[in-house]
Parts: C-alpha cells; sequence; structure tokens
C-alpha cells in the first residue's frame, strides 16, 4: 500500500509518501528541492555515481513512521545538502525548514 499526502512544517507544505512493502516501510519527506528518506536511501551511490546531479537527500535509520522520519536524527546527506547547511545528527524537519530558508 502507498499512502501520499501534504503535510505542514513550520506552516511550510511538503509531501509525506509512506510504501509498505513487506518486512518494511519506505519513507520519504520531500519539496522541490530535496528529501529525507528512511534508511532505504543509498547516499553513497548519490554521492559517487550520480554526483552531477548535485542531490539535497539525508537518510534517518531506525524509523517506522513519517513523525519518526521528521524527528529522527540524519545519520547521513549527501554532498549537495551540505550546501543547503545540512549536516549528519541534525534532525529531518530541520533540514527540510532549510530547503525554504535559502530558497
Amino acid at each position: 500500500m502507498m499512502q501520499m499526502e501534504p503535510i505542514f512544517i513550520d506552516g511550510h507544505p511538503f509531501t509525506a509518501i509512506s510504501v509498505q512493502i513487506p518486512k518494511t516501510n519506505l519513507l520519504v519527506v520531500m519539496n522541490e528541492n530535496g528529501y529525507i528518506m528512511c534508511g532505504a536511501l543509498d547516499v553513497d551511490l548519490l554521492n559517487e555515481k550520480l554526483a552531477d546531479r548535485d542531490i539535497i537527500a539525508g537518510r534517518a535509520v531506525g524509523v517506522r513512521s513519517i513523525q519518526d522520519l521528521l524527528h529522527a536524527p540524519l545519520e547521513k546527506v549527501t554532498i549537495g545538502s551540505k550546501k543547503w547547511g545540512w549536516q549528519e545528527g541534525m534532525v529531518g524537519k530541520d533540514a527540510l525548514l532549510k530547503l525554504v530558508e535559502k530558497a
């Protein structure tokens, strides 16, 4: 099953996507600039094989819901996201808010 719904963080719109697959969930919160995702995100692939795309993304591990994802520290972030002020250990929703501050 897949769920996609708008959510608001400090009044700013984002899209939350949850995909239930066997034995796990894929979780993403995004806007037009970037996204945070559950542990399934391969940050190394984005940094190495897709570096020319300058993708803004971060991964949080051990999350089971969109709310968990928003409040968990990012375990790893892409090189492109560091240009937006993201860093490992920052909370997901704080990283997302940087996407609207700089835009």
